[in-house]
Formats: structure tokens, C-alpha cells, sequence
């Protein structure tokens, strides 16, 4: 499941990938020819060039930080993402799953209108990212080919009977609580220097961020829309700032103390929080989008329970027929691994020093104390920020308590639901 993961998301994201043609030994030396093949996949070469560009984009342009051991190792994994990929591929080829092209000209011109880019910035942006309109495309159709395939394999899975619904809910009555707290949307900014397309590399950006957000939500500004143009974390970016729920419980652990009491006790729906709160070494704009007042149990029979448990049900075993189908493919196939090869070839090659960087500067603490007007207090506001600098990402997931989710096989699917 976790490599199909891999597989999805390489082809998503390979296109945005630089082109590097410079290649090196297996420890990471100059002067690898990037025509030279990596691997085969029945016969079918992977160059060189398709792993650094794999390997750039992993590391948003930082390779050249990497030790040649650590360099070896990132360009195996990404050679091993760009083998399953065509693995996969190949067999959509088999199977029919190869879409038309008017298939991919549509998505590819739907990534055009969804960059918000020019035509002309949209094809200087390609030039300077090394690709073209042709490269893209064929990472559109092997994305698209190999969806296809899954759905048609996956679409042999029959919905659960009654009896098995009834089970799954009396095995874990308690995740069909509604626990009392609150749904929350965010508009993320991060002052982490993120690379590339980051617009908030340092505090001093991020405070200048944060004060435009603000004046513009005062002055009337849509949340959602803000959300989904100035929000420096992709999930909530995508879903126009929708974030996810918190029991009552969960806020009090994880925020600034003050924080759970004011939601709960002070907000109305729909209200903005009127400062900024600093949430693992980031900043979150939040608007309470719903609250739940008390506690619920939910029966077989409220709303919603058995068609929860039906997709989860459905979702974990479109999964783990996902994973079987590709291990079978896998061992199905001939590979031939030419970069591993080398490395076990010349195992005296590879060294483990990394080289040397700049100095993290030290990290400003941050109060998180409740002040005397009932806010939760940070030391963040539209006006001033500070950082504590060490960031996580802000999790995406709809985490709701509607949800229905086995206590040991959390990643057996993804029933998030958005409220």
C-alpha cells in the first residue's frame, strides 16, 4: 500500500522536478553519463538523468548538501520509485488502462489553469524547471494510465454484508463518539526558508505576511479565499483552509493554554481568532468552522455510521488488494538494478562525511500563556511574530470523530470525512 503510495505521488510530483544532467559514481562523484541506464525494467531502460531529477526534487534542490553516502541512498530509493512506476505502467499497457490523448491534454491543460500562471510565466517556468510540454505529459499519462488500473482491479471489490458492518461498529463502538470540540480551518505561514515558490523564508517575512493577512481579514476578506492563495501548507491550501477537528482534550495538549477554553466557551462559528497561533514552530490564522457542544454516541442506526463503515471497509480492502496486485507485478517483472550493482561493486567508494553548512541560528522561545482579556496569549500577532523555528508539518487530515477507525490498523485507510 505504502509503495503504491510512493508510486502516486512520484508521478505527481516528477514533473516539477529540475533536470540534472550531471551524474557521479555511486558515492556521489562528478561525471556520470546521464544517458547511462540505471535499470531495466523488462527490458525497458530508466536513464541516470530520470534519477537525479528524482533526487533533486526530493531534496527541493538541496542534493548538493548530501554526503556521497547519503546522496548513494537517496538516488537507490528514488530508483526504486521510478522501477515500481514502470512496472506499473507496463502493466496498464496490458491491461488497456493507457489513457488517450485527449485524456492527457486535458489534465495537463487543467494544471495550466490551476497554476494561476500566465501562459508566458507558465512556459518559462517549465524552461526553468527543464521541462517540456512532451516530458510533462508523459508523466500525466503513466499518472493517469496507472490510476486506471488500479480502479479496474479495485473495482472487483464487492461491498460489505450487514453482518460484517455490524461487526466493525460492536469491535469499536468508541470511535463513534462525537467527543465535544471543534472544527477548525487554518491559514498556515511557515518561516521556514522551504526553497523554491516559498514566499516566507525568514520571521521577518513572516510577521509582514501575517500583518497583510490580518488587515485583510478586518477589512472583510473571505477566509477561504485567503486560505487557498496565502496558506504555506498544501492541505489547507487545497481545501481552502478546512484543517480538521480537535476534542476539547486534544486542544488543551496540544495549543497555547487559554486556547481550548476560548474556542469552546467564547467562539461562535464562523469567528477568527484574533491572534496568531504558534503551532509546532508554525503560525495559524484559525477560524472556528463548527463546534460540538457535548459528547454523542452514535448508533448503527444515526446517520451516516453505516456508509462510514462501508467506504472504511471498502477503502481497506481496495488496499491490500493494491499491494498484492503490485508485489505479484514486482516479481513478475525483470529488473535489472545496474545502480545497486555498482554500489555493491564498489563498496570502498562511499564515504559517510557530510559537508559542511551553515549554522542554524538559535531558535527565540515562545510564551504561551493565557492573558488577562481570555485570548490564548502568544507572542504572535497580525502585527509582530516570533519563532521557536523548529516546524512540523501542519497535519491535514479532517480528523473527525465521525469517523470509523480500527485502534490498531490507522493506516488501513483514509475515511476522513470534511465537516
Amino acid at each position: 500500500m505504502q509503495n503504491f503510495k510512493k508510486v502516486f505521488l512520484f508521478l505527481l510530483i516528477s514533473s516539477a522536478a529540475a533536470m540534472i544532467t550531471a551524474c557521479g559514481s555511486p558515492g556521489g562523484g562528478a561525471g556520470m553519463d546521464p544517458n547511462e541506464t540505471a535499470a531495466t525494467v523488462n527490458g525497458k531502460a530508466i536513464k541516470m538523468e530520470e534519477v537525479e531529477r528524482a533526487v533533486k526534487q526530493q531534496t527541493n534542490g538541496q542534493e548538493s548538501k548530501l554526503s556521497p553516502l547519503e546522496l548513494a541512498a537517496a538516488r537507490l530509493q528514488a530508483l526504486q520509485s521510478l522501477i515500481e512506476q514502470e512496472v506499473l505502467y507496463q502493466k496498464s499497457e496490458k491491461e488497456g488502462t493507457v489513457p488517450s490523448d485527449d485524456e492527457v491534454n486535458a489534465e495537463f491543460n487543467k494544471a495550466r489553469t490551476d497554476s494561476r500562471l500566465s501562459a508566458e510565466q507558465f512556459d518559462a517556468k517549465m524552461k526553468e524547471i527543464g521541462e517540456t510540454e512532451a516530458s510533462t505529459k508523459l508523466t500525466i499519462k503513466k499518472r493517469l494510465a496507472i490510476q486506471k488500473l488500479i480502479d479496474k482491479i479495485t473495482g472487483k471489490i464487492e461491498p460489505p454484508k450487514d453482518s460484517e458492518i455490524e461487526q466493525f461498529y460492536y469491535a469499536n463502538k468508541e470511535a463513534f463518539k462525537n467527543r465535544r470540540g471543534a472544527q477548525l480551518g487554518a491559514i498556515v505561514i511557515d518561516p521556514r526558508d522551504l526553497g523554491e515558490g516559498d514566499t516566507t523564508k525568514n520571521d521577518i517575512e513572516a510577521q509582514a505576511k501575517a500583518r497583510e493577512i490580518g488587515t485583510r481579514l478586518l477589512n472583510g476578506a473571505d477566509f477561504a479565499t485567503l486560505a487557498s492563495e496565502l496558506s504555506e501548507d498544501p492541505d489547507t491550501k487545497y481545501r481552502s483552509g478546512d484543517w480538521r477537528y480537535f476534542t476539547e482534550e486534544e486542544m488543551k495538549q496540544v495549543f497555547p493554554q487559554g486556547f481550548a477554553d476560548f474556542v469552546m466557551n467564547k467562539m461562535q462559528t464562523g469567528q477568527i481568532i484574533p491572534q496568531v497561533i504558534p503551532f509546532e514552530g508554525r503560525y495559524l490564522i484559525i477560524k472556528l468552522q463548527r463546534k460540538q457542544e457535548n459528547d454523542e454516541d452514535r448508533t448503527l442506526e444515526s446517520p451516516g455510521v453505516r456508509q462510514e463503515i462501508t467506504d472504511y471497509l471498502i477503502n481497506a480492502r481496495k488496499q491490500l488488494l493494491q499491494a498484492s496486485y503490485q508485489a505479484i507485478a514486482m516479481n513478475e517483472a525483470r529488473i535489472e538494478n545496474n545502480l545497486a550493482r555498482r554500489v555493491v561493486e564498489n563498496p570502498n567508494e562511499l564515504s559517510g562525511a557530510r559537508p559542511a553548512s551553515a549554522a542554524e541560528t538559535p531558535a527565540a522561545n515562545t510564551n504561551n500563556s493565557a492573558n488577562v482579556n481570555g485570548a490564548p496569549a502568544s507572542n504572535v500577532n497580525t502585527a509582530s511574530t516570533s519563532s521557536n523555528g523548529n516546524k512540523e508539518t501542519v497535519k491535514g487530515n479532517s480528523n473527525s470523530n465521525s469517523k470509523p477507525e480500527a485502534p490498531n490498523n490507522k493506516a488501513a485507510a483514509n475515511t476522513d470525512k470534511k465537516k
